[in-house]
């Protein structure tokens, strides 16, 4: 397990309490796993993902994570369409070990922008890192 300080948490993703990120990128929202959140699964195995199409509310589950501890919801971090998923996760889930910023696991087209600003940023990511 990696401590607090050896986390990779990129300055330019929002996150959630459920360790999931969001990057915006042109008019969709872009949403994976933090690097605390995959360290502390171990190595993943599996990942359900929902079909293009699919549409959630914020804090919805969307999805599940398998790996060799644990099952593991995963929580949309804003409203909207999924518009698309990784399908490189299927045959490959320890891409999100690996680098779980490059592995993303949807696309949202998002109904409302400006619930990204309800999101922690890194500074209060790791507050909450912390705390827990």
């Amino acid at each position: 397990m990696k401590e607090i300080s050896e986390l990779n948490l990129p300055e330019d993703l929002r996150y959630t309490k459920d360790h999931e990120w969001a990057k915006v990128e042109g008019d969709t929202v872009k949403v994976g796993i933090s690097d605390y959140a995959q360290d502390q699964l171990g190595d993943i195995v599996f990942v359900e993902m929902p079909e293009v199409g699919d549409t959630f509310e914020a804090e919805d589950e969307f999805g599940t994570l398998e790996s060799v501890k644990a099952v593991s919801e995963l929580y949309i971090p804003i409203s909207g369409e999924i518009v698309a998923v990784n399908g490189d996760l299927e045959d490959s889930p320890e891409l999100l070990n690996q680098d779980p910023y490059s592995g993303w696991i949807v696309e949202v087209k998002p109904d409302n922008i400006d619930e990204i600003n309800e999101l922690l940023d890194k500074d209060a990511y790791l507050e909450l890192l912390k705390a827990e």
